[in-house]
């Protein structure tokens, strides 16, 4: 069951998707910053060597303020893009982080490509990281000791890695012999080339991620104790209790048992693997019903307000800030 199609189709129905990637080695020009309910959202194209531009979103408190601000990076889920989480970057930007969220090259709406080109992911995670820091316009107002990340699914399992998680991919050929019919399983048998021995992987790792949201991860299963011994970083661990797309017991207990320091850990009882997506727009949820539409007797509008309510929580008792020199 591939999210690409119908997201897709959504962003043709509603005018919302721009061009396709740049190609290599050409950045397209920055949009102007608009501000709407006190955020600056801005809209970038990052440059990464020789491969395609990332492209990236910013949010920012309109509020000018002398100090620097924590920064949250979004990895999305297959499929998906920058804007995957707006609601939640505009939570964290109206709660006074900087929030830079990137379309990941080759696993987006737009191309599939890479879909299961996790070296690929961890990478851009970096290079977003980079511009962000040294590159970006306002990155002096950014305290690059703060900075925090948020995956949700394939993101959740990028986020992890980058954070110092090593992966046993060698664990997918025994666990989808007994599971074909999973979703990441189908996944890989229709990209099986980047994944192919791919069993010990050069992941990058990126020391400043200092805490972590991870919602729903993706490849749970492949991290043992060993391979998360050095994600020592403060850890927010979701589960949807009813999740139909990375079904339990394969995909976030793995992590939650593997981790060094018991994460704090949220199971959200009926909620769907998709409910970690915005409520969607009728517009939206007629032409992707598949990730739209509503887990019975589950309120996905009044679970958000939670969700971000928390992340928020989280990331400011995580990133606090570092004392003044005396």
């Amino acid at each position: 069951m591939n999210t690409a199609a119908p997201i897709a189709a959504a962003c043709i129905l509603l005018g919302a998707c721009a061009a396709t990637a740049a190609p290599a080695s050409v950045v397209t020009p920055q949009a102007a910053p608009v501000v709407r309910d006190d955020v600056t959202f801005s809209r970038l194209s990052l440059p990464d060597g020789d491969q395609p531009a990332i492209e990236a979103g910013v949010w920012a408190s309109a509020e000018a303020t002398a100090a620097p601000r924590p920064m949250i990076v979004i990895s999305h889920g297959n499929g998906g893009d920058f804007r995957s989480h707006h609601d939640t970057a505009m939570a964290l930007a109206k709660a006074g982080f900087v929030v830079a969220a990137l379309t990941h090259t080759g696993d987006n709406w737009r191309d599939q490509s890479r879909a299961t080109d996790v070296v690929g992911r961890t990478r851009q995670l970096s290079v977003l990281i980079d511009y962000m820091t040294r590159d970006w316009s306002g990155r002096a107002g950014i305290d690059a000791r703060r900075i925090g990340a948020f995956g949700f699914s394939a993101g959740g399992f990028t986020v992890l890695a980058a954070a110092g998680g090593d992966p046993d991919l060698s664990r997918l050929a025994d666990h989808c012999r007994a599971n074909p019919g999973f979703y990441d399983c189908r996944l890989i048998a229709q990209h099986p080339d980047t994944i192919r021995g791919a069993a010990a992987p050069r992941l990058s790792h990126d020391a400043r991620l200092k805490a972590l949201v991870v919602a729903v991860p993706a490849l749970g299963f492949t991290f043992t104790p060993d391979g998360l011994s050095r994600v020592t970083q403060p850890i927010q661990l979701w589960q949807a209790g009813t999740d139909q797309i990375l079904p339990a017991p394969f995909y976030v207990e793995p992590v939650r048992d593997a981790l060094p320091t018991p994460p704090e850990y949220r199971r959200v009882e009926g909620a769907g693997h998709f409910d970690f997506l915005p409520p969607c727009s009728p517009e939206l949820a007629a032409a992707a019903p598949m990730i739209c539409a509503p887990t019975p007797g589950f309120d996905r509008a009044a679970f958000h307000e939670t969700l971000n309510r928390e992340v928020v929580r989280f990331f400011k008792a995580t990133l606090q800030p570092y004392p003044r020199p005396r």
